[in-house]
């Protein structure tokens, strides 16, 4: 079948097997059926409200069947959904909504945005308004996803891609009629995308409230889910649970463990290849911007441990010297690439400029290298690594060995000022009252040069990365910097 848009695939499903589940979410299902329906009601309902082709919706809703029905009823009127997180504080998300200038604020208490027309969680449109099919229209841009980046200061990533899709054709390694979980906050672009890469190709999702590392195997034992996307936070979280109660869950349905989000320590990825088998587990680097990625199979991690793949087809990548010129193998440089179809042709971004060459070669600040059989190595993002005494620390590199702790959840890792040194490393460490500091020592020294062991801990109780593995260094930094 060609390539129709969203609203279409959809319809075309529903119209083969409309009582077939498209998506489940803690206690309720949505059949294929219901949600053709469902959307073209609201669909109508937001067309009232202002809502049309090449506008922006932005949708405050956390993960839930609502969610889904609002993207879907955003497409069929040709408009770009926008998803922020619904736990943003108010003035966030009012900085958000200003760079936005959506059409239409979907979660938010009425009359709270005077400029933009909104509804709350839990909008019922008119049971009067037709749900009957609406004229077929193809949005220009798949989804408009929002970025803090490092810095905390919001940016929008405009996909260019239509909203297209094959609904007999599966697409990243999942299978026709799959049953894929999304354990991720659906704001972020990877369990965004991956929810619709599995509905809209006939699978059925099954979406996480929230993540839960016992629950997450529960469900894939329940639903014989045989895909899931999981950043590493996760991956380390299941891994960290009791074997007895990692054990007792049968996930042999599993064919596809994705990871992404951020590069998984080796000790981790290696735990994964030895509990699933190398033929099960995948990672993917890139960023939103969709410019270029990277794929690795378990089989090609184990020969070339610690890389995240070879660049996609048609997509150029390379290490860059800070005079522009190319590093060799094996050489530390800023990660540049460019899509096949030049520079601007995936994206484009609303509050930031793209940081290019000349020649059309772009960064998203992740600096690495390139091994002689051309697989990439990511050590960190540029404005996150720590200058000590003349060396380059990364701490992503000690992050891993302090999470590589059985009984630590999470950590950060910051460069603070310091006299001597200029920076001085240190690790905020989510396990109080489990781990001492001395034991952190004795567990690093095994693992990292003594330059690298932070000169200072500090112990916190809540995780330091978000349900998308997210981590905000520079705002931890300048916090402990305030005080």
């Amino acid at each position: 079948m060609a390539r129709v848009s969203y609203g279409a695939a959809l319809g075309w499903l529903a119209a083969q097997e409309p009582d077939r589940v498209a998506a489940v979410c803690g206690a309720q299902a949505i059949t294929r059926g219901q949600l053709e329906r469902a959307s073209n009601r609201l669909a109508r309902a937001y067309q009232q409200l202002g809502v049309a082709a090449e506008s922006r919706v932005t949708i405050a809703l956390p993960n839930s069947l609502e969610f889904l029905v609002a993207c879907m009823a955003a497409w069929k009127l040709g408009a770009s959904p926008q998803p922020i997180s619904a736990r943003l504080p108010a003035k966030e998300r009012e900085a958000i909504v200003a760079l936005s200038e959506p059409a239409l604020v979907v979660g938010v208490a009425a009359g709270e945005y005077p400029k933009f027309a909104s509804v709350p969680a839990g909008f019922a449109p008119d049971p009067e308004l037709s749900d009957a099919p609406l004229a077929d229209i193809v949005p220009p841009h798949v989804r408009t996803m929002t970025s803090g980046g490092s810095t905390g200061r919001p940016k929008l990533i405009v996909d260019l891609t239509p909203a297209l899709a094959d609904p007999e054709v599966a697409e990243n390694f999942m299978r026709p009629r799959g049953i894929a979980l999304a354990p991720g906050p659906l704001y972020h672009a990877g369990p965004f995308i991956v929810a619709w890469q599995c509905i809209l190709s006939g699978g059925t999702l099954v979406l996480m409230e929230r993540f839960d590392a016992e629950q997450a195997l529960a469900l894939v034992a329940q639903q014989r889910v045989n895909w899931v996307l999981f950043v590493p936070t996760m991956m380390q979280r299941i891994a960290k649970l009791a074997p007895e109660v990692r054990n007792k869950y049968d996930v042999a349905s599993l064919k596809n463990v994705m990871c992404s989000g951020a590069p998984s320590p080796q000790w981790l990825k290696r735990f994964w290849i030895e509990w699933l088998g190398p033929e099960k587990i995948f990672e993917a680097y890139g960023g939103t911007e969709r410019i270029a990625g990277t794929v690795i199979t378990g089989a090609e991690w184990l020969a070339h441990p610690g890389s995240v793949g070879k660049p996609a087809p048609g997509r150029m990548m390379r290490a860059q010297r800070a005079d522009g010129s190319q590093c060799a193998p094996g050489e530390v440089g800023e990660i540049y690439m460019k899509p096949a179809s030049g520079q601007g042709t995936t994206y484009r971004y609303i509050g930031a400029t793209p940081t290019a060459t000349r020649d059309g070669w772009e960064t998203l600040g992740d600096i690495g290298w390139f091994d002689e059989d051309g697989y990439l190595y990511l050590a960190d993002r540029k404005t996150d690594m720590i200058l000590v005494g003349g060396s380059n620390v990364y701490p992503a590199e000690i992050e891993a060995a302090i999470d590589a702790h059985p009984r630590v959840r999470s950590s950060a890792v910051i460069g603070l000022p310091d006299d001597d040194l200029g920076s001085r490393v240190h690790a905020i460490v989510d396990a109080p009252g489990v781990v001492t500091e001395s034991e952190l020592r004795e567990h690093l020294a095994e693992l990292l040069m003594a330059y690298k062991i932070p000169r200072s801990f500090e112990f916190v109780s809540e995780p330091l990365r978000d349900d998308a593995g997210k981590l905000r260094r520079s705002a931890l930094r300048d916090e402990r910097i305030a005080k």
